[in-house]
């Protein structure tokens, strides 16, 4: 059988390379992750996660809490992070918090009894609330920041500064902003980003308030966005968007012409709509890979188990340095045009 080091003979790079190209890739370059994954392939060599459970005593299987398993977002990050988890000899436990604060609370606690580490996506809860229901135990948050845990979050900022730049380039000096729940780590980072790039634009910027971030929030926050006077609106996500969108189309108003959208997230369905969301690109599947191959570096280094790659070789020429954020990219879709020269419709 293979072994480790029969790979990074054929390789032709160190042990610790080997192991943080097949377990967290984005560590090396993708020139040596393809080196050393098609070195694997030829040695038919598969890590024996069942073994290494026994050994420290683990579950061999993660959590994985999200707040709507119905908004394609987090459907996707699951498929992404069950994927990975694969890889790593892990099965995963998904449970869903229905944008409940206080059910997410009452969800982590059951899950930290029955894995061996969580991925919690977009939690809503309180800094403290969240420190408290971890303890200490390893987990890896998605696209939230709580000082003492492990996290790994996109551009925020810097997907609605595209978005507003874009308006600005084609004619729209008044934009409406429709934002999502209250307790949004990222939705309170799109907001400050909203704001600091409409002083650096002269776009003035038209809050409408806080709604749900689904297809039946956006239909709630249409009317309001209309009556505001602005010519184009950003929405918290591609869901509120479309219902917004649906909402117009029932006032017999038209988008792009009438009113310009732009969604954030790019989920599969802002392609399937008439006219295609504009919107801005997550890297989805990076997300989902990315906190799984945090969480697996946890739980390694925890238990004291030597996958041979926690310190040698750290600074080995091949690997770039960790960013602090994903990064976004704004995709023009049929969505968004230039504003009606007699002004917005009503």
């Amino acid at each position: 059988m293979a072994t480790v080091r029969d790979v990074a003979a054929l390789a032709g790079v160190s042990i610790s390379t080997v192991s943080r190209a097949l377990s967290a890739p984005g560590m090396v370059s993708d020139a040596t992750r393809e080196r050393v994954e098609q070195a694997a392939k030829k040695l038919d060599y598969r890590p024996n996660p069942a073994a290494r459970g026994l050994r420290v005593g683990r579950t061999t299987t993660l959590g994985l809490l999200v707040p709507d398993l119905e908004n394609p977002f987090f459907a996707s990050i699951t498929k992404a992070v069950q994927s990975r988890a694969r890889t790593h000899g892990y099965a995963v436990l998904v449970a869903d918090s229905d944008e409940d604060a206080g059910q997410e609370l009452e969800l982590v606690s059951m899950l930290t009894a029955q894995v061996d580490g969580l991925v919690l996506a977009s939690p809503r809860s309180s800094d403290l609330s969240l420190l408290t229901a971890v303890d200490g135990r390893p987990a890896v948050l998605l696209n939230r920041e709580v000082e003492g845990l492990a996290s790994l979050v996109i551009d925020n900022a810097g997907g609605v500064r595209q978005s507003l730049s874009h308006l600005k380039a084609l004619g729209h000096r008044s934009v409406a902003a429709v934002s999502g729940p209250a307790g949004s780590w990222s939705g309170a980072e799109r907001r400050r980003g909203i704001e600091a790039a409409g002083r650096e634009t002269g776009v003035e910027v038209v809050d409408v308030g806080h709604f749900r971030p689904t297809f039946s929030g956006g239909v709630a926050a249409a009317d309001l966005v209309v009556a505001s006077g602005a010519t184009a609106v950003l929405t918290y996500n591609d869901l509120q968007a479309l219902g917004l969108v649906d909402r117009l189309r029932h006032r017999g108003l038209q988008v792009p012409r009438d009113l310009s959208v732009v969604g954030f997230d790019d989920v599969s369905v802002a392609t399937l709509v008439s006219p295609a969301l504009t919107t801005v690109s997550i890297p989805l599947a990076a997300l989902g890979r990315g906190a799984v191959d945090r969480l697996v570096e946890q739980l390694d280094r925890d238990t004291g188990e030597s996958r041979e790659d926690d310190l040698a070789g750290l600074a080995d020429e091949d690997e770039p340095p960790a960013r602090p954020s994903l990064p976004v990219e704004l995709v023009v879709r049929g969505t968004t045009a230039e504003p009606r020269p007699d002004g917005p419709r009503a």
